[in-house]
């Protein structure tokens, strides 16, 4: 439940050991105790994820309040996490109301998708609830602690969805003033979701076939990669097999986004 350590040991370190306790065992809660203090430390400590930290010499009736509050605090996240469950399993999946089989089945998928890195592409008719499954996909992820990032590929001209998409450079183009970062970069650690796949232009889509591939943008204006770690959701109401029979869209990237593919149940299918 929770670990104690020194910062200064023989072996490893313990901004070592709360890396490792985090990554093997996010729910325990670390404790970090130092007789050489200083701000750099307790700030890495804590950017790595330790519960507290406490300076020599140690006060015990602190730091046994402190590891009460610990224990508090991780009762409190396991009934949060306990509740929720029990309310996905009666009435949906974070947020999402349905109760029929066929959205059971989408909830199923949605759990058994969520833990890996796969693409997943979301298809049915607008207004099913699209976005709200890929949100689920990120919120059940290890990804749900970083950024959850929307981008509508229908809503914006050829110019302005590449640059919203990879970023640009100042002076790029005409009223580029300054340098901004893309929806990528944003999303960096954790999910970006591409709504209306099906309307991006051929030219977008050559390049964020390359994103997939390689793991990296280049801003508009820009030679110098940029490497990106980034979970890919991507949603259509549209026909996209029909779309690349008509020469509309790449069939390389079609399959690139579907390693795992979710259907959307008709509204009038789950009354």
């Amino acid at each position: 439940d929770v670990v104690l350590t020194d910062l200064v040991m023989r072996d490893l370190s313990g901004i070592d050991l709360v890396r490792r306790v985090k990554s093997r065992a996010p729910d325990t809660e670390v404790i970090v105790m130092t007789g050489y203090p200083s701000y750099e430390t307790a700030l890495e400590a804590m950017d790595e994820g330790a519960y507290d930290y406490l300076n020599k010499p140690i006060d015990l009736n602190i730091l046994r309040a402190k590891i009460r509050k610990a224990v508090e605090k991780q009762k409190l996240v396991r009934s949060n996490v306990e509740l929720r469950r029990q309310l996905d399993k009666r009435y949906g999946l974070e947020g999402i109301v349905g109760n029929s089989e066929a959205m059971q089945t989408v909830f199923e998928t949605v759990r058994q998708v969520a833990p890996s890195n796969a693409t997943v592409l979301i298809v049915g008719e607008s207004g099913t609830g699209k976005e709200l499954v890929a949100r689920a996909i990120h919120a059940n992820s290890p990804r749900r602690g970083n950024h959850f990032v929307a981008l509508n590929c229908a809503a914006l001209s050829d110019t302005i969805l590449e640059s919203e998409l990879f970023g640009h450079e100042k002076g790029a183009f005409t009223g580029a003033m300054y340098t901004h970062k893309g929806r990528f970069e944003y999303a960096h650690g954790g999910t970006l979701f591409l709504d209306e796949i099906g309307d991006m232009p051929l030219t977008v889509q050559i390049k964020l076939l390359r994103v997939i591939e390689y793991g990296e943008v280049f801003r508009v204006g820009s030679n110098e990669p940029i490497k990106v770690n980034v979970r890919l959701i991507a949603a259509t109401h549209k026909d996209l097999p029909s779309l690349i029979r008509e020469g509309k869209f790449r069939e390389d990237l079609y399959y690139r986004l579907k390693v795992v593919t979710i259907e959307m149940p008709l509204l009038r299918d789950r009354l």
